[in-house]
């Protein structure tokens, strides 16, 4: 990031929001609401002295909860750009309680950089490609698994949860601790496979890293407590990818971890213990394991927000909001519509060294696209016949692209369709009733053509049969 920040061709926009995208492939009118942050950030030196003023500290949600924040604060370190920004929900100035604070954080910038009558920015861009890349989320387990506590316990967290422990920069200073007593556990126990594999109450598909980051926290967990015992209950080890296998046996063999395949039924409180009640489906036998810490990995599911970005793009998702690629063999990076691309788990839950590829990729297309002054399209596209259009326009409410518009033709407003969009599925003309519609390759001519002609054939076989 701080190198991209740099390289003078590219644009950052933090703290804003798409809201509208227009056009096709070469040609996308972008409205970007870049979000008041109520800093200058010309002026700011990202010195902190305000966020250390403010009297407000609230839950991080960058540390999951485990840490605190200001009112007035940095995203998470290494943020670029390092420049912080108020958040006007729990602000003492926008909620109406000036007076608890007095500005302090204005008082503390020694550059005059904050200031609360900031306003929201629209900007309008043009660009020639997207790369949709929007990450993921967490399936949310509390909601659904009460047997684990529901959230009830402060020492049932997420992977998630664990991994911002290990951070030297994290919410415990890269300590492994109870959430309940800052004590260092002994025994922890990871669960494979919350939401994940699960009809009832997940998804149905596996999130793919799972089986691989366990097996890493595992370790991790030995080295920095070497008198901890790690517990793993999983349903199948999924580790297919190089040397990823051997990874998880070194886990087994050289840091003691204990891999029992089988389901957790219930998770309960027993004084400062929490048992683990499961089951051991190669053994054929219950176990019950006290655990100082449980740790679950939970589902990997899209953002919130997908079906309103999949809708803004025109672009298809599946049933789990995961967004769809033209082909999944031959265009794995490319979505229907053209000139919109896909990268990471927006796609599908992939590791980091797949979403390097699929990043890469999309990237190449991109410059495949921009490195030419004129572009190759398919030939089936929908055409217009503007001699028999009667200008009911009941195709324009049903391209699923918007690839059609309006033009005037000897003072009568027609449609007409932008090549670069089409992408040729025909619901235009089926929906066309006066037939003005058609596809280029499929006229009713030339498909009572296709059919005619083996009929055709087969007669001048049956000709040269009798002739013979």
């Amino acid at each position: 990031m701080v190198e991209s920040s740099k390289d003078k061709n590219i644009t950052i926009h933090t703290y804003s929001e798409v809201e509208q995208v227009k056009g096709y492939v070469g040609n996308f009118d972008v409205r970007i609401r870049k979000k008041a942050r109520s800093v200058d950030m010309s002026k700011c030196t990202g010195c902190g002295a305000c966020s250390e003023a403010c009297p407000v500290s609230v839950p991080s949600e960058w540390d999951l909860g485990l840490g605190k924040r200001k009112a007035i604060y940095t995203p998470f370190p290494q943020a670029v750009p390092n420049v912080p920004v108020i958040d006007r929900s729990v602000c003492l100035i926008f909620t109406k309680a000036k007076e608890k604070c007095g500005a302090a954080c204005v008082r503390a910038c020694v550059a005059k950089a904050v200031t609360h009558k900031q306003e929201d920015e629209i900007i309008n861009e043009k660009f020639g490609a997207i790369v949709v890349a929007t990450g993921y989320s967490l399936h949310p387990w509390e909601k659904h698994y009460g047997e684990y506590g529901g959230g009830r316990y402060k020492d049932v967290i997420t992977s998630l949860h664990f991994e911002r422990m290990l951070q030297a920069s994290g919410p415990t200073g890269g300590h492994i601790i109870r959430p309940s007593d800052g004590k260092e556990p002994e025994n922890v126990v990871f669960i494979q496979c919350v939401g994940s594999r699960d009809e009832s109450k997940g998804v149905p598909y596996c999130s793919g890293i799972c089986c691989m980051y366990t097996a890493k926290q595992a370790i991790l967990l030995k080295e920095h407590i070497h008198d901890a015992q790690a517990y793993v209950f999983y349903i199948d080890i999924r580790a297919t990818k190089k040397n990823y296998e051997q990874f998880v046996l070194r886990a087994q063999r050289d840091y003691g971890v204990i891999y029992t395949r089988g389901r957790v039924s219930k998770i309960y409180q027993k004084g400062e213990k929490l048992v683990v009640k499961g089951a051991d489906t190669l053994a054929g036998m219950p176990m019950e394991i006290e655990a100082d810490l449980v740790v679950l990995a939970t589902a990997i599911v899209p953002q919130t927000d997908a079906a309103d970005v999949a809708r803004m793009l025109s672009i298809p998702h599946d049933q789990f909001m995961l967004f769809t690629e033209a082909h999944p063999k031959l265009r794995p990076v490319e979505s229907v519509t053209r000139g919109i691309f896909l990268a990471g788990t927006c796609q599908s839950p992939m590791d980091i060294p797949e979403s390097v590829e699929m990043g890469s990729a999309a990237a190449a297309k991109v410059c495949g696209i921009l490195s030419h002054d004129q572009l190759m399209l398919e030939p089936t596209i929908a055409e217009v016949n503007t001699d028999r259009c009667s200008g009911c326009l009941a195709c324009t409410k049903v391209c699923p692209f918007e690839a059609i518009t309006t033009v005037t033709v000897d003072s009568r407003t027609v449609s007409n369709v932008i090549a670069s969009i089409c992408q040729g599925c025909g619901t235009c003309a089926a929906t066309c009733p006066a037939s003005a519609i058609t596809l280029k390759g499929f006229t009713n001519e030339e498909i009572y053509s296709q059919i005619e002609a083996p009929f055709k054939k087969v007669a001048e076989k049956k000709e040269v049969a009798v002739g013979a």
